[in-house]
């Protein structure tokens, strides 16, 4: 509590904005729980030894794998890179298996991008604590501590 009685919403956070983002966390939660419930499609390209792998891109030193939630989506995404004509390989896998078991075995920082190519209508999840398993969040430090 401040000193006039006015609960602290926490650092950085005005207590009138408390509420909105409470609102915020819980919307994403629900969004998070959505993905982590539903295949989505994940196209394979090459990883540098030439072997089928799925679809990354790096973004400010974060890899990033790239998922689309249904064909239309991966076309858009196909589309934007000018490269429509040619077929595009994927694999459908659930949203909590490419979370849980793929972020962490890239082996450098990981998240999730989805719907890449719709600008404020994709989503990301980054590799942080409460997405991805602790061991591949990067906003812990070695000993565990946020």
């Amino acid at each position: 509590m401040s000193e006039n009685g006015d609960r602290i919403a926490g650092p950085g956070i005005a207590p009138g904005q408390a509420a909105e983002v409470a609102s915020r966390r819980r919307e994403f939660a629900e969004l998070l729980g959505e993905f982590r419930r539903t295949p989505v499609l994940v196209p394979l390209g090459a990883d540098p030894d030439g072997e089928e792998a799925l679809l990354t891109a790096d973004f400010n030193g974060i890899r990033f794998i790239l998922a689309f939630s249904d064909e239309q989506a991966l076309a858009r995404y196909a589309t934007a890179r000018g490269e429509s004509a040619r077929e595009w390989t994927y694999q459908r896998i659930l949203g909590a298996k490419l979370l849980d078991v793929a972020v962490p075995a890239a082996g450098v920082p990981c998240g999730v991008a989805l719907d890449c190519a719709d600008g404020a209508d994709g989503m990301v999840f980054p590799p942080v604590t409460g997405i991805v398993p602790d061991g591949a969040a990067v906003d812990l430090d070695d000993g565990g501590a946020v």
